[in-house]
């Protein structure tokens, strides 16, 4: 990786952000993974920062950054542009110390994150499809009302505050091998590496971007930072067109790896997190679970590895979307078209059918009009609910073997 002539952040930096978080940041668990040490080969280990204030660490940075203005410039307020964690964290951070705060968001920012960031004081403004458009929105804002921009990742300060969870894991997991998390911008994993890279110079970090909005690997491979033309990911926290300055310098000097998931892979995590911990993490919080399920992130042999869960401000709605891509994915959700005759008792011999195989129907659409159809049929969508893979082939087995002409229809992508 290409060292960047910028100046780097010190363990000193995290030391003091973290004296001046005592008391307003929680200390958030780190909790052992049997089903991630199943898969790694390794024991690992959860920290668990969708528990924090907010339900996220960005109010780590947030608050190191609000706090170190002077009086006359928290009385001139300050404004921020995020997707939403970085939004509730500035909002959060900004009313415990006094200051008004502006949020700028994309349209379409997930409704509940909103709702929070507003529930905290601040002002909500909509700015484009993107965190980029709201960030020119916001500083364009600063520009015209002498409000203080509070940058979500391009900041010694941001990333000092972020670096605190390092500081946190070394002291919780002395004997920590490996760190992964997910990456959007890069305060975390720049603040994260710092800490852990002075302390620990032989611990891995591993940074994990959605393969939808993977700035980061382009811009290492060209030596700076280079924009994304778009982004289209499920992980809305974790979707930035392009790194920081400041971050990419640290994670070109420090990071050993930044890898990549898919949409499909972070809601495969999202659901062991859920099934298995009881977890409530939102897409891009699961991105360092994601990475070793799927073997994109590499722990170091032996020693144990800890998955940052970022985040846990996850809209409901799409909670239920990706729970469901999740148990398709997994070979545990069916969307099945049946062919039948078109006779009284057709229908409910299919279902017997499916009753047999200890399978469970969520829905059915009945259907006896259709361009597709011949004379005298009928077709039935279903979905249903499965054990896993095998139990779902042997379904599909015993359908056709019974007469029944059976099509998987395309899952819906969350």
């Amino acid at each position: 990786m290409t060292a960047v002539p910028l100046d780097l952040l010190s363990l000193t930096d995290i030391e003091a952000a973290r004296e001046l978080l005592t008391g307003v940041v929680e200390t958030t668990p780190v909790i052992h993974s049997r089903p991630l040490s199943d898969i790694t080969g390794v024991p690992s280990w959860l920290k668990c920062e969708n528990q924090q204030r907010a339900g996220s660490y960005k109010v780590r940075g947030a608050y190191t950054r609000i706090a170190r203005l002077s009086d006359d410039e928290r009385k001139r307020g300050v404004v921020a542009a995020s997707a939403g964690n970085h939004a509730q964290g500035v909002a959060l951070a900004a009313k415990m110390l006094g200051a008004s705060a502006t949020v700028f968001m994309p349209e379409g920012a997930p409704l509940p994150k909103v709702t929070a960031t507003r529930g905290y004081g601040a002002a909500i403004e909509y700015a484009g499809t993107s965190v980029d458009d709201a960030l020119d929105a916001a500083r364009q804002f600063a520009d015209e009302t002498g409000a203080v921009f509070i940058h979500p990742f391009d900041h010694p300060d941001i990333i000092a505050g972020q670096g605190t969870v390092g500081l946190e894991i070394l002291e919780q997991l002395p004997e920590t091998a490996t760190i992964v998390t997910a990456v959007g911008g890069g305060g975390l994993v720049s603040g994260l590496a710092v800490a852990v890279k002075a302390l620990r110079p032989e611990v891995r970090v591993i940074g994990v971007q959605a393969s939808g909005a993977a700035s980061f690997p382009a811009s290492l491979a060209a030596g700076a930072p280079r924009k994304l033309e778009r982004c289209s990911t499920i992980a809305d926290g974790i979707a930035v067109l392009r790194p920081g300055e400041l971050t990419f310098a640290h994670v070109s000097k420090l990071v050993d790896d930044v890898v990549t998931v898919t949409d499909e892979d972070l809601s495969a995590a999202l659901l062991m997190l859920l099934e298995r911990h009881k977890m409530v993490v939102e897409p891009a919080g699961a991105a360092g679970v994601a990475a070793l399920m799927t073997g994109a992130a590499v722990p170091a042999e032996g020693g144990p590895v800890v998955a940052i869960l970022s985040g846990g401000n996850v809209d409901p709605m799409l909670l239920l979307r990706v729970i469901e891509h999740g148990l398709t994915s997994a070979g545990r959700f069916l969307r099945l078209a049946v062919r039948c005759d078109d006779r009284p008792g057709e229908l409910a011999r299919l279902l017997g059918e499916i009753a047999e195989q200890r399978a469970n129907v969520v829905d059915v659409a009945h259907s006896r009009q259709s361009p597709r159809l011949g004379f005298g049929e009928a077709e039935v969508a279903l979905s249903v609910e499965t054990r896993g893979p095998d139990h779902s082939a042997a379904l599909i087995s015993a359908l056709r073997g019974a007469g029944y002409r059976v099509a998987l229809l395309a899952d819906a992508t969350p």
